[in-house]
């Protein structure tokens, strides 16, 4: 089992009512994405904490491996985006109490890992769309 993080400011609501996750399969440029290769890695059992608005908002639980879907945002925000994607099936349950890593940054730092981290050294959330946490990192989440 893996921990992942996905960032959804313009996508939370969609997403996490609808059980998915999904993004382009490259960059506009057509460019690779690790962010967005990071979708062929997630597996069936693996835990997923969606950020939004500098807070987890929910937890889920993959469903699905990766497979090729088109853009489900083209009507509302879509244009951002290539229409060639991947779409993974995931259970979530959004939280009552939205948590801020900030608030337990000093326990949440030194566990954040080096490469692909989800948030900047001052606890702020970077952009991009999925990553892998640290077991650590997570199980302290």
């Amino acid at each position: 089992m893996r921990y992942w993080w996905v960032n959804q400011n313009q996508t939370f609501e969609q997403e996490t009512e609808g059980g998915y996750l999904w993004s382009p399969k490259r960059n506009a440029n057509d460019h690779r994405n690790p962010f967005y290769e990071f979708m062929l890695q997630v597996s069936p059992g693996d835990i997923v904490f969606s950020y939004a608005q500098q807070q987890i908002r929910a937890v889920g639980i993959v469903i699905s491996p990766a497979s090729p879907a088109g853009n489900p945002f083209k009507e509302r925000i879509g244009a951002l985006w290539n229409e060639d994607g991947w779409y993974v099936e995931v259970a979530f349950v959004k939280l009552e109490t939205p948590v801020s890593p900030k608030d337990y940054w000093t326990t949440l730092r030194p566990l954040l890992g080096e490469k692909y981290t989800p948030l900047t050294a001052e606890g702020r959330g970077k952009e991009f769309y999925l990553t892998a946490l640290e077991q650590p990192f997570a199980e302290s989440l």
